[in-house]
C-alpha cells in the first residue's frame, strides 16, 4: 500500500502575507486533493525576533480570503500537531542530541568576529565563503566541557567529497557536489532550531509525502536529504517550482511588484480571479482555458505539466482576468454585494467617517474625502506632485520614505507620524514643508483625510504602490533617480539614517 499523499506549506510570521506564498499553497492544495490527500499549514516561527502572532493571524486570514483552505494547521488542530516549530522543541533537541551522539553534528564555539573574519579572508582569495571546519576535529568530552560555560551552535556534519544525487519530479536527477555545501547551523546558540533541520524534522513527524516549494531551495536540498540519512528517515518526493518574476525577469519582489496578499484584497481585486491567475503561472489546463475555478484546476492538475521557466507576473493581465470574472462571472446583484463586502460595508465606513465628519457639510462631500480609499491609483500631474519642492528633492523623499515605510512594523498613525517627523529633522525640513509632497502622492488631491490616518487606512502595500506610482511620474519626466542615482542615495540614507539597504 502506498503512503497517503500529504502536502504542506510552512510560512513564517515575520510580515505582510507574501504572493508566492498562495502560490505555492495552491499547487500544494491542488496535488493533495487530486489525489485525495491532506494539505498541511505549518507556522516556522523559530524566528523569535521578528516573528508575531499578529502576522500568524493575518497569513489564515490572507489565505483564506484567497481561497485556500487546510487540513490542518494551528487554527484547526490534526493529530500531528502542535503545528508551530515554537511548540516542538523537545522534538527538535532529542533529535539534533542523537545527531550529536551519531557524530554527524558537532557544536560550534566560534565567535562572530572569527568568523567574519574566515568570511572575509574567503573572499578575498576568491573562494566561496563557507564554514572553515575549526570545531569539527574537538573531541567529545573537549565540546562537552566547554558548553557547560561558552555559547555554541550545532551544525550539520558535511561528507568532504562526493556528491549528493536526488530526483525532482519537475527536474530529474539532481547532482550536487558536497564541497559547494556549508557545515549547516541545526541549532542556534539561543536553542532554536534553524529552519533546515525544523523543516525535515516536522515534515517526518507530520508524514509529509511530497515537498512542494519553490526552486530557492534546490541548493539547500542535499543538506535536508542528509538529515534524512542520518536520522534514518526515509525522503519525501522532491519537486521545486520556478518562482514568480517580474515583468523584467527578475525575482518577484514589492519594490516593483505587488506582493502582499491584502494589496489586491484592498485594491477591489476578486480572490477567485486571483487565484485563477496563479493557477496559470508556469501551469496551462489540458483544453488550454484560461478561466477556470479552484475545483476545475483540482481535476485535470498533473504536477509533471507545470513548465519551468519563470512564470512572469503582470499586473495588468491580473486586472484584464479580473475584469472577465466581473462581467462573464458575477451578475450585477453579485458585483453590488461583492461592493459592499469591499469598502461600501459599515466596518470600513466606520473607520473613515470619523475623520471625514470633521470636513462634511452635506453627504456629497464625502466621496471627494474618500476616494483615495476607493481607487488603486490616484491621478495627478508632476506639477501638483511636486508643488513647490525641486523634483530631484522630490524624488529622493519619496525614495527614502519608501525605505523608511519598508522597515516600519506598527502600522498606526502615530508610528507613522515619527517616520515622517524623522525624515523631516533629518532630512533639515519643516514637517509642513515635506508633507505636501506625500499628501498629493496619497490622495491626489489638496482635499482628503488627513494624512497620516489615511495612510494607516490605506495600509502598507496600498502606500509602497503609490511611493512608486509618484517616483514612475517623475522618472516618466525625465525628473526621477537613475540607477547611479539610487545607489548615491542608498549611501547616503545610510550614514544619514543608521540604515543599509538590503
Amino acid at each position: 500500500m502506498s503512503q497517503p499523499v500529504r502536502t504542506r506549506i510552512a510560512p513564517s510570521p515575520t510580515g505582510a502575507p507574501h504572493l508566492g506564498t498562495a502560490y505555492m499553497a495552491l499547487f500544494n492544495l491542488a496535488y493533495a486533493r487530486k489525489h485525495g490527500g491532506q494539505f498541511i499549514l505549518r507556522i516556522e516561527d523559530t524566528d523569535r525576533q521578528r516573528s508575531s502572532s499578529e502576522s500568524e493571524k493575518a497569513i489564515f486570514e490572507a489565505l483564506r480570503w484567497a481561497g485556500i483552505d487546510w487540513d490542518e494547521g494551528p487554527d484547526c488542530g490534526g493529530e500531528c500537531g502542535p503545528y508551530r516549530q515554537s511548540e516542538r522543541l523537545e522534538i527538535y533537541e532529542k533529535e539534533i542530541n542523537r545527531l550529536l551522539e551519531q557524530g554527524n553534528a558537532y557544536r560550534c564555539f566560534c565567535t562572530a568576529e572569527r568568523l567574519n573574519e574566515v568570511r572575509a579572508n574567503q573572499m578575498a582569495n576568491k573562494q566561496t565563503p563557507r564554514y572553515d571546519g575549526h570545531c569539527l576535529g574537538l573531541s567529545r568530552e573537549e565540546s562537552d566541557s566547554r558548553a557547560k560555560n561558552e555559547p555554541f551552535v550545532v551544525r550539520l556534519k558535511i561528507p568532504e567529497s562526493g556528491t549528493c544525487e536526488f530526483t525532482d519530479e519537475l527536474r530529474g536527477d539532481v547532482s550536487i557536489e558536497w564541497s559547494q555545501i556549508d557545515h549547516q547551523v541545526i541549532r542556534k546558540s539561543d536553542g532554536f532550531p534553524t529552519y533546515h533541520l525544523a523543516n525535515v524534522v516536522d515534515d517526518h513527524e507530520m508524514a509529509i509525502s511530497h515537498v512542494i516549494r519553490g526552486e530557492e531551495w534546490i541548493s539547500s536540498t542535499p543538506k535536508h536529504v542528509l538529515l534524512y540519512k542520518y536520522l534514518g528517515w526515509q525522503c519525501p518526493v522532491f519537486a521545486h517550482l520556478p518562482l514568480l518574476r517580474n515583468p523584467d525577469k527578475s525575482k518577484l519582489s514589492k519594490r516593483k511588484n505587488p506582493t502582499g496578499i491584502f494589496y489586491f484584497r484592498d485594491a477591489g481585486f476578486l480572490p477567485e480571479a486571483l487565484l485563477n491567475y496563479l493557477g496559470m503561472m508556469g501551469y496551462t489546463l489540458p483544453d488550454q482555458r484560461e478561466i477556470f475555478s479552484l475545483e476545475e484546476l483540482i481535476d485535470t492538475f498533473e504536477i509533471k505539466r507545470i513548465s519551468l521557466g519563470g512564470p512572469i507576473f503582470d499586473l495588468a493581465k491580473l486586472k484584464w482576468l479580473n475584469g472577465r470574472y466581473l462581467r462573464e462571472k458575477l451578475n450585477p446583484a453579485e458585483v453590488i454585494d461583492r461592493l459592499q463586502a469591499w469598502k461600501a460595508n459599515p466596518e470600513f465606513l466606520g473607520k473613515i467617517m470619523p475623520f471625514a465628519l470633521q470636513r462634511l457639510e452635506t453627504f456629497s462631500d464625502f466621496f471627494p474625502l474618500a476616494q483615495f480609499l476607493l481607487s488603486e491609483q490616484p491621478v495627478y500631474t508632476l506639477e501638483d506632485l511636486v508643488g513647490k519642492m525641486e523634483p530631484e528633492q522630490s524624488a529622493k523623499l519619496l525614495k527614502i520614505a519608501e525605505w523608511e515605510l519598508e522597515k516600519t512594523a506598527n502600522w498606526d498613525r502615530d508610528t507613522l507620524s515619527s517616520v515622517f517627523q524623522r525624515m523631516a529633522e533629518v532630512e533639515g525640513l519643516k514637517l509642513k514643508q515635506l508633507l505636501p509632497l506625500f499628501f498629493m502622492a496619497m490622495s491626489g488631491s489638496t482635499v482628503s483625510l488627513p494624512l497620516f490616518d489615511g495612510i494607516a487606512l490605506l495600509g502598507p502595500d496600498l502606500t509602497r504602490m503609490r511611493l512608486r506610482h509618484a517616483l514612475e511620474l517623475l522618472s516618466a519626466n525625465g525628473q526621477g533617480l537613475s540607477k547611479k542615482g539610487i545607489k548615491k542615495l542608498e549611501k547616503e540614507y545610510a550614514n544619514r539614517y543608521g540604515e543599509r539597504i538590503d
